[in-house]
């Protein structure tokens, strides 16, 4: 799947996704959001953000959340 906002840069936040190459990655965005966080008070407090963005980002966590999990022998 192919996201426009979220990026992977080894030069911005030691390659952590991020929203469209800020130095916000998508793991605070997440974090805020499952801490009850709501959508319009993210927005104030980060006015570079957008509601797309918001969108994006879970959509992205759903995805990684489907991948195979392969457990290996302890």
């Amino acid at each position: 799947m192919n996201f426009k906002r979220i990026n992977v840069n080894p030069g911005v936040c030691g390659g952590k996704p991020t929203i469209r190459g800020l130095r916000f990655p998508v793991s605070r965005l997440l974090g805020l959001l499952a801490s009850g966080e709501s959508q319009e008070s993210i927005l104030k407090a980060y006015p570079y953000l957008e509601p797309e963005d918001f969108n994006e980002v879970l959509t992205y966590a759903a995805l990684l959340t489907d991948e195979q999990v392969i457990e290996f022998a302890r």
